[in-house]
Formats: structure tokens, sequence, C-alpha cells
């Protein structure tokens, strides 16, 4: 049964945020003063470990304090800020996201989490991510660490939905944001993938998987971030932001441990995806 009872939820949370009182990790985007620079904050964190984001973050908010401001940002000022966090798509989706606030909500972020999640670059995580934390609505955003404390507090196997209801029914009423923040330190450093913590784990009184979860899982080899199509992408958009500003630059033969083949293809995808233009071998970043 995937539902919560309100007496479960109580308990749960009263040892959770017993806990988080003492452990929270002290993150700069949780100091974030509005919901756009919560949305910011998120969006920069989706595909980047969120401890990364905080000078990037702040940098950020600071040049673009609103909606508006990013809004009429140039493209390659918009890349350079996002340097070293990667994914760059995102960043010119946040300034696209930007302008639909700023054409269609009046500068201001929305508030549901309907409307936040036909922002581009918003999925269903993100937009339930800034309604808790911005706008204190009782919704769980479900990442790899919300997923794995929900599940093991509710025990059993549930589809999708059902975890989202559980996880919801999880949700602190009062300070659902706050509950996000705690889930997320709790599973990065008590209830873990491989070694859950159970013995100190403060809500293993309400948790169904409490001592069953073994340690034998295997760590997935992961490949040599050099070797990535998404090294290679930022790579190749960072190149270009050295250059002369409309400068055509040639197609390089290689970059790393990437062939010519590899680089002309990261080329035309970023071509395709607004990022750069092509002409005769040459390549540049797409102005505006």
């Amino acid at each position: 049964m995937a539902r919560i009872e309100p007496l479960t939820r109580r308990r749960f949370n009263a040892r959770l945020f017993r806990w988080h009182d003492l452990a929270r990790r002290p993150l700069a985007i949780r100091d974030a003063e509005s919901p756009w620079e919560t949305l910011v904050g998120e969006v920069m964190s989706q595909q980047t470990g969120i401890a990364r984001v905080g000078p990037a973050w702040r940098s950020f908010v600071d040049r673009w304090p609103t909606p508006a401001t990013l809004a009429a940002a140039d493209t390659r000022d918009v890349l350079a800020a996002w340097a070293g966090l990667g994914y760059n798509r995102r960043a010119l989706a946040l300034r696209e996201a930007a302008r639909r606030i700023t054409d269609t909500h009046d500068g201001r972020v929305p508030a549901s989490v309907e409307s936040l999640g036909l922002l581009p670059g918003v999925g269903p995580y993100t937009a339930r991510a800034v309604a808790a934390a911005a706008f204190g609505a009782p919704v769980a955003p479900l990442d790899v660490n919300v997923k794995r404390v929900a599940s093991r507090v509710v025990g059993g196997t549930l589809s999708a939905a059902q975890l989202q209801v559980a996880a919801d029914g999880l949700v602190s009423r009062a300070r659902p944001g706050r509950w996000v923040d705690a889930v997320m330190d709790l599973a990065v450093a008590v209830c873990t993938r491989r070694a859950p913590r159970c013995a100190v784990c403060p809500v293993a009184a309400v948790c169904a998987s409490r001592g069953t979860i073994g340690s034998a899982e295997r760590r997935r080899v992961s490949p040599r971030f050099t070797s990535t199509t998404r090294w290679l992408r930022g790579r190749l958009v960072a190149s270009l932001l050295d250059a002369p500003p409309r400068a055509w630059v040639a197609v390089p033969d290689r970059l790393g441990a990437h062939d010519a083949d590899a680089v002309r293809t990261a080329a035309r995808a970023l071509a395709e995806e607004g990022f750069l233009e092509i002409r005769d071998g040459r390549v540049r970043l797409r102005p505006g």
C-alpha cells in the first residue's frame, strides 16, 4: 500500500527534522531568497552535483537577478557564466524559461507544479522542487535520493505512480522545502544506495526496510569523463568562448581522446540544438 497514514508522516518528520537540525548540509542554493533564485539553482543542479553549483549559482543570480534580465542576455554571456557546469543546453533552456516567464507570467515565476512544468527545461522533478522550496507546496520531487528513501520507508515493490503517492504522503505539510533538503541529506549521509546505515538512521523506527538492504550491490564502472560526449561538447563550446565574438573557427581535428569524426559529430549536434553555426568546415557560437 503506497498511501501514507498521517500518523506515520508525523512520526517520520519529527525524527527526520530533529536529525536534520544537526546534520543539514550548508549548500549555497538553500539560501535562495526568491523563487527565481530557487529555479536557477534547481536547473543548475539537474545534472551537476548540488555541492558544485554554489559559486556559479551565486554569480549567475547576481548578474541576472530577475527573469527579465536573463531574457535579454546574449548567448555568449550566458554560456560563459555556465562554464564548468556541463550540459550547456540547460543554460539556453533557462534563458527561454526566463523569456516565457517575462512574456506570459508578468516576470514572476509561476507557483503551481503544472505551470512550472510548462517552462522550457523544467521537468517534473524541477517543477516539484521549486514548488516545494519556493512556494510551500506539499509535493515531493523524485530524484534518486528521494526515491530511495521513500521506497525503503514504505517497503515492497512500487510502481512509479505509487512511489510518487508515497513520497507526497511523507512530505511535511508545514515545511515541504525543508523536508526535501532533509531527505536529500539523509540519503547522502545515512540511507545510501549500497550500504545504508540503518543502525544510526533517525527514521529507522518507521522504515519497513530497516536492516534488510544488503551491501553487495555492484558499483557500476563509469567511463573516464574526458572520454564522454559530454566532455567533448563542453570543450568544443569552451574553445569557441575563447575565440573573438562572432569569429569563425576551424573545427578541430582532435579534442582530447576524440578524433575528427567525433568532433564533427558533436559540432553538428550542437548546431542542430542552436548553440553553433557551421560554414565550410568552420564553426562559431550562434549570435543572440
